[in-house]
């Protein structure tokens, strides 16, 4: 009977880190080894260690690949060709649904965010600086349209949705009344509904 064949080089990176992130949901990151997550994505440790200088650094991918992503998706949302409220609907739904389609590794993330050390943190604290500027800079521009209201600060309103959104993990239940989509919609609608003039 023939081996398996060896992933891609892209595929091990994925598989690395869909399985880090299933272990560290599963039994949390400091009880997790380098060891498991190679066996669990089925690659070396060495091959491990070739996409991921430590345990850390794989914390700090997991969450920061979702980040790159969703402000990604953010900039084309809000450079698109469409009224400022239009598209300022449009970017919080796409976050509600983002959050909503990758629960279990932002989970993940805010349980084991303190671990970073300094260089670590730094980093994602720029990327996630830049996020939210993007953010409010869209509250902005609907404030000198006049469809934001004016008497609360863009940063204010941004901090606000973005900390809602990002920590419904710490009280949403899978067995609940709704669905996660669905809170996410619910919280969406007062967000868009408290920012009107």
């Amino acid at each position: 009977m023939s081996a398996p064949a060896r992933p891609g080089r892209g595929q091990a990176r994925q598989r690395i880190v869909a399985a880090a992130t299933d272990l560290f949901a599963r039994q949390g990151y400091e009880a997790t080894t380098t060891r498991q997550i190679a066996a669990a994505a089925e690659v070396t440790k060495g091959a491990l260690y070739h996409w991921f200088d430590s345990k850390q650094q794989l914390l700090l991918c997991i969450y920061r690949d979702l980040l790159v992503e969703q402000t990604e998706r953010l900039a084309t949302l809000a450079a698109a060709e469409a009224p400022v409220e239009r598209r300022l609907r449009d970017v919080a739904l796409d976050l509600a649904e983002h959050i909503a389609a990758h629960a279990e590794p932002l989970a993940v993330w805010a349980r084991s965010m303190h671990l970073l050390d300094g260089e670590h943190a730094a980093e994602i604290r720029a990327d996630r600086r830049r996020y939210h500027e993007m953010f409010r800079d869209l509250l902005l521009e609907g404030q000198n349209a006049g469809v934001v209201r004016r008497d609360v600060s863009a940063t204010v309103m941004t901090h606000t949705f973005l900390s809602s959104v990002g920590d419904v993990h710490t009280w949403f239940r899978d067995d609940g009344p709704l669905p996660r989509r669905e809170v996410g919609r619910q919280m969406v609608a007062l967000f868009l509904g408290g920012v009107r003039p």
